[in-house]
């Protein structure tokens, strides 16, 4: 699995996956919906699997001694990295920005605290959770499962930050230390059902790839 891990970065990934886990500095941009900063990552993952697509990946995948849900493991393991990778490079970002902004004041949505990496956790799971299958059930079709995915996800992208302007939402902007205390179960919850989500996803995915005639 390593191996073929490392087969994902070195001959699948596409450049523009790893400048998008980056734009966690998006975060510093005053008044800006926030969540964006984590869409782009998911169009940076479509275009390494656009990549691996017109390099002919799977059919290399399939000429090696592995098992066809061991192709789709180490496509869900990227994933995983690079969606990980984007938080956790957004974090000093976020801190950075609630240092300069202490009292807040996004007056677009979600404010860089707990409850929006919890809502790019969620992002995340239903992209995976539509795309990923939906990839798999043919191995070709990346622009349809982008499709299928990016649809859900950008209603939920308005739902997150529309969340914080109704009545009695406004301790999701809290910015505090003792806020984020308070933000801590949805970040968690968030992160299970991130999780869950994700190993479902690879079950699912797997199955429907072991159906593919190659």
């Amino acid at each position: 699995m390593k191996a073929l891990l490392y087969k994902q970065f070195r001959l699948v990934c596409h450049p523009m996956t790893l400048i998008f886990a980056f734009f966690g500095a998006m975060l510093l941009i005053p008044s800006y919906p926030y969540t964006l900063a984590f869409f782009y990552l998911m169009l940076g993952l479509f275009f390494t699997f656009l990549n691996g697509r017109e390099q002919k990946d799977i059919y290399y995948s399939a000429l090696l001694p592995i098992r066809k849900r061991d192709t789709v493991k180490a496509s869900v393991l990227f994933v995983l990295v690079m969606e990980l990778a984007s938080l956790f490079i957004a974090v000093p970002f976020a801190v950075l920005s609630c240092r300069i902004n202490p009292l807040g004041g996004n007056a677009v949505g979600l404010e860089p605290n707990a409850a929006l990496f919890a809502a790019a956790l969620v992002l995340y799971a239903i992209f995976n959770g539509i795309f990923l299958p939906s990839f798999y059930q043919t191995a070709y079709k990346v622009g349809v499962s982008f499709l299928k995915a990016i649809i859900p996800v950008s209603l939920a992208v308005i739902v997150c930050e529309a969340s914080v302007h109704f009545p009695g939402m406004a301790w999701l902007e809290d910015c505090t230390a003792a806020g984020q205390l308070r933000l801590l179960p949805l970040l968690l919850t968030a992160a299970v059902l991130y999780g869950g989500g994700l190993w479902l996803t690879y079950r699912k995915a797997a199955q429907n790839y072991e159906k593919v005639d190659l």
